[in-house]
């Protein structure tokens, strides 16, 4: 029973895609492929513009605990407005793709459309791992696990058990949970540029969870405060697109040194 509990406050998937890529108005690849389990999972791919100064590199989008890569054309097209390519995919059990979430089983997920982009012809250094909420545990393990040129941990808790303590104050929550989401502990870990970004606003994960994350985070990194909702990140589209603009600069300036 505990362990249903856990698994259903964690992972909110949803089978049907309310939208479709193809209503962003340009290309983009409808994408098949399959984790090391063998599990086939479903991702757009998104071109930038050929005559963009970045087209060499692109952010590899993983969402959060809820719905699927169809509630997130918003944040796909701010993030193409910077001139990246951006690849977004559904982990197991949501939209598409096959099986059910787990923790290891997202972690491989996440590889498994890492080494997508990489066999598209994309160094290691040219992909920026961008976490949404829940997504922001799952990058800081492909942090460990892959060579990228960057991670985001946009609206990122610092580890599940602490977000779980404070929504269910009367469970012994630090006790009982098995899904850790441990992004605090990986971060110290981790020798790539980095971008927090989180809303006062944000009445799902609190602001100091984000200032938590930040300060176990190695340089060069930057914390970019959002305006708006948990839920909605682009609420200022232009106000967002100004910090990946800046942390995209960050990338290049540090990648040009290695």
């Amino acid at each position: 029973m505990l362990r249903w509990f856990e698994h259903s406050q964690v992972y909110h998937p949803e089978r049907t895609l309310v939208r479709q890529g193809a209503e962003l108005g340009r290309p983009f690849e409808n994408v098949f492929f399959k984790a090391k389990d063998g599990v086939g999972l479903n991702g757009w791919f998104f071109p930038a513009n050929p005559d963009s100064p970045r087209s060499r590199l692109a952010v590899l989008v993983c969402h959060g605990n809820a719905g699927n890569i169809g509630g997130r054309l918003d944040l796909c097209q701010a993030l193409l407005k910077t001139g990246v390519n951006v690849f977004l995919f559904d982990y197991r059990g949501f939209g598409l793709s096959q099986g059910r979430p787990s923790e290891e089983g997202t972690y491989l997920d996440a590889q498994a459309a890492f080494q997508w982009l990489h066999a598209k012809g994309f160094a290691g250094i040219n992909i920026i791992a961008f976490g949404e909420s829940l997504g922001g545990g799952i990058v800081s393990e492909l942090g460990l696990r892959e060579t990228l040129g960057g991670l985001v941990l946009q609206g990122t808790f610092s580890c599940l058990p602490d977000i779980g303590a404070e929504l269910y104050p009367w469970l012994p929550v630090r006790w009982i949970s098995t899904i850790k989401y441990d992004t605090c502990r990986k971060l110290p870990r981790l020798k790539l540029p980095v971008l927090v970004m989180h809303s006062r606003a944000d009445g799902l994960i609190g602001f100091h969870h984000a200032e938590k994350n930040f300060a176990l985070a190695n340089e060069p990194k930057l914390f970019w405060e959002l305006r708006g909702e948990h839920n909605d990140p682009v609420s200022d589209r232009e106000h967002f697109v100004a910090g990946m603009e800046k942390f995209l600069e960050i990338v290049a300036h540090h990648n040009s040194s290695r």
